[in-house]
């Protein structure tokens, strides 16, 4: 199997129109927070997995914490969820404006992980999808190697590989904007609606096209 890269990267995936919301709380908050909140921007998700991740879903690892109390991020983009936001049908998925108003949110899992650690935070990350019945995880980077990385970097994906490319990493209730490297947007048009959107926050990651980071 192969083994994981020296420096990974994490990827959240929003809609443009949350980044304003994003840069006013210096950024993102995980669901049991948002829950209630109104003004937001589009939620992207699907309830029934929100409401099992809020209230029966724990981290094995971090006794107690829920996975709704934390922050998720995949290890790659082009996500098994972007693909189901993508194809619009989902009966699950209230969502139905498709992949293009989606950006990715990337950063570094080593800065994230030190950053939890010096905030007294806890973190975790999962070998498949946090949302499910079944999911493992663990809160030791020297297990990196137990997550799927084939599956990660596939661009299509079926079984094992599917459950693998799933794997979370998952941050106690905040991720800081400032960790925030790069965002990824599918069009110019929505590239320069991240631009302005992020126009007068204090950090200012990159922003790119990454066409290649859709379906």
């Amino acid at each position: 199997m192969p083994q994981p890269p020296a420096n990974p990267k994490i990827f959240h995936i929003v809609h443009v129109d949350r980044l304003a919301s994003i840069i006013a709380d210096q950024g993102l908050l995980c669901d049991a927070v948002m829950v209630g909140r109104q003004g937001t921007g589009t939620t992207i998700g699907m309830n029934d997995i929100k409401d099992r991740r809020l209230h029966e879903l724990f981290i094995s690892c971090r006794p107690g914490l829920r996975v709704g109390a934390c922050v998720p991020f995949y290890f790659c983009p082009r996500s098994v969820m972007l693909y189901i936001i993508s194809r619009q049908n989902h009966p699950n998925l209230s969502y139905r404006g498709g992949q293009e108003p989606i950006v990715h949110l990337e950063a570094d899992l080593r800065a994230a992980v030190d950053w939890a650690e010096a905030e007294d935070m806890q973190w975790a990350f999962t070998l498949s999808n946090a949302g499910s019945r079944y999911f493992e995880d663990r809160c030791d980077l020297s297990e990196l190697d137990q997550i799927n990385w084939q599956a990660v970097a596939a661009n299509w994906w079926q079984g094992e590989l599917e459950d693998g490319k799933q794997a979370e990493f998952l941050l106690e209730r905040f991720f800081p904007w400032e960790l925030v490297e790069r965002i990824g947007a599918n069009s110019q048009g929505f590239a320069q609606q991240v631009a302005n959107a992020i126009r007068g926050a204090a950090h200012q990651p990159r922003v790119e096209i990454r066409s290649d980071w859709y379906y």
